[in-house]
């Protein structure tokens, strides 16, 4: 027997999608376990192939983070772009973050674009604890970006890379 679906029925699904997906941005672990609970897949991405994974990791909510990959979501996940969530985080600094896909089996030298491994963004960008982690987890210091950089200049080059993202930042009005 065939299952018939209404376009109501589709209409709706489109929506609990797109709120999953923003649960997941905005960190609302709760309803988003719910609706994984409920059957809603822990893979489901967004018009650009973004993983509710990569979303909360990103945004640097690890409580999201934790629960999806409970509920099965592929570590690895790649977006349209070819970004991994590892990738992601490396970018961001979030060293729990990184603790937390390392831990679950993320691929540490995966080529995010352009040859770009997570040490490779996490150099670039001053992340030098995040550097300093993946090192000792084991990233390779091999590889070459599509620039030929290889990821062992990048990492010299960090500390160098911290201090002027550390200076380029902007200044917020408070005084303590």
């Amino acid at each position: 027997m065939k299952t018939v679906v209404t376009e109501t029925e589709e209409k709706r699904y489109a929506e609990l999608q797109s709120l999953a997906l923003d649960h997941a941005r905005t960190g609302e672990t709760a309803p988003l376990a719910a609706m994984l609970d409920a059957g809603l897949p822990a893979n489901l991405s967004d018009a650009k192939g973004n993983s509710m994974l990569l979303l909360a990791t990103y945004h640097g909510h690890f409580d999201s983070a934790r629960m999806l990959l409970k509920h099965g979501a592929d570590v690895d996940r790649r977006n349209d772009r070819g970004q991994t969530p590892l990738g992601g985080v490396a970018f961001k600094g979030y060293e729990d973050m990184v603790a937390l896909l390392l831990e679950h089996g993320a691929d540490i030298d995966a080529d995010n674009g352009g040859g770009m491994t997570p040490i490779m963004f996490a150099s670039v960008f001053g992340r030098t604890k995040v550097v300093e982690q993946l090192k000792v987890h084991g990233a390779s210091l091999r590889s070459r970006n599509r620039l030929g950089l290889s990821a062992n200049l990048l990492v010299r080059l960090s500390p160098v890379m911290n201090r002027l993202f550390r200076r380029r930042q902007p200044q917020s009005g408070l005084r303590s």
